[in-house]
């Protein structure tokens, strides 16, 4: 062998040996790799509640308060706006192949097949999940489609319940008084929330005959202050306090357990409270299984950005020309 060679031989040898050095040293000083930042995608589409508007706002505190990696899947016209009344199709759902945590709202959605497996594949993981209001009723697929189940039984047992009917509407006013249960205090979702009056109307998910599917626990309650019902002297079936907040588990195909929180309360103005700001940002932290980073006074409500949604209603009430965010790159 050359003496060249040997040289050369013999500085690798001691750059290895300074390199093994080194990462001993790390690993004394206790450090480590970071952590990958989760990878959050929000699922809008709805014709009623401005979810285009209200999930972008979350996204952006998430983004900028808890290292999370954000996509926003929207319905959207083709020119590449906005357009919640795309029942449809839904653009950037790919993202989901990818997500740590799924968020929905939507609202009697029939995307394409090839759109709706991506969904079908990460539920099957039994990954975490949290869904809003209309996530009871998120899909309607025709009579005799293969994934009719999907507009009831499937999805309550995923969330916990399926469409039955609220309190009614009766125009853009506070219609519930929201609170969290004392039973369930100690419960890190409900760190700093407090009572907040609520411009969403009840949803009846539970009472009379009926009850919320799985493993539930009950986490908020709220109390209707005007109701159909209570007219219609069928406060029996449908009382005017029932949950608007619970978590539960799902189980996947392939066995593993996924966390769900589920909130009723998604009015666009009822996230102008900042404690259904934190509820919703708590909720999401620990369906990610990151309770130990939800704060003791809970998940600051501050805003990252102007939050002026429009009102909640059919037809064309939603921003026209509003061009999506956080779509996936």
């Amino acid at each position: 062998m050359e003496q060249g060679s040997v040289i050369c031989q013999g500085i690798r040898f001691l750059n290895m040996n300074r390199f093994f050095l080194f990462a001993l040293w790390l690993i004394a000083l206790g450090a480590a790799p970071a952590a990958p930042e989760p990878h959050v995608v929000f699922v809008t589409g709805d014709e009623e509640y401005r979810s285009e508007e209200s999930m972008p706002m979350l996204a952006q505190i998430l983004e900028r308060d808890h290292g999370c990696r954000v996509s926003i899947a929207y319905s959207l016209d083709d020119k590449g706006f906005v357009d919640p009344n795309n029942t449809k199709d839904v653009t950037g759902i790919e993202a989901l192949k990818s997500a740590d945590l799924l968020v929905l709202f939507t609202r009697f959605r029939n995307w394409p097949e090839a759109k709706f497996q991506v969904f079908l594949d990460y539920i099957a993981q039994g990954k975490p999940l949290v869904g809003f209001r209309t996530a009871t009723h998120a899909f309607r697929f025709p009579q005799g489609h293969r994934h009719e189940a999907w507009n009831g039984t499937k999805i309550a047992e995923l969330v916990g319940q399926k469409w039955l009917t609220h309190h009614g509407h009766h125009g853009t006013q506070v219609l519930t008084k929201v609170r969290p249960l004392n039973a369930a205090k100690s419960h890190p979702i409900l760190r700093g929330v407090k009572p907040f009056d609520a411009y969403s109307w009840l949803y009846h998910v539970q009472g009379g005959e009926d009850k919320l599917h799985g493993d539930v626990t009950l986490l908020v309650e709220g109390t209707a202050l005007k109701s159909k019902h209570q007219r219609a002297k069928n406060l029996k079936s449908y009382p005017l306090t029932g949950p608007t907040a619970w978590v539960k588990t799902y189980t996947g195909t392939n066995g593993r357990k996924g966390r769900v929180f589920f909130s009723t309360i998604a009015h666009p103005y009822d996230f102008k409270a900042g404690a259904n700001r934190t509820l919703s940002l708590n909720g999401i932290l620990w369906a990610l299984g990151m309770e130990d980073k939800i704060p003791a006074e809970g998940c600051s409500p501050k805003l990252a950005a102007k939050y002026d949604p429009n009102d909640a209603g059919f037809g064309k009430i939603f921003k026209q020309g509003l061009k999506p965010s956080f779509l996936p790159r």
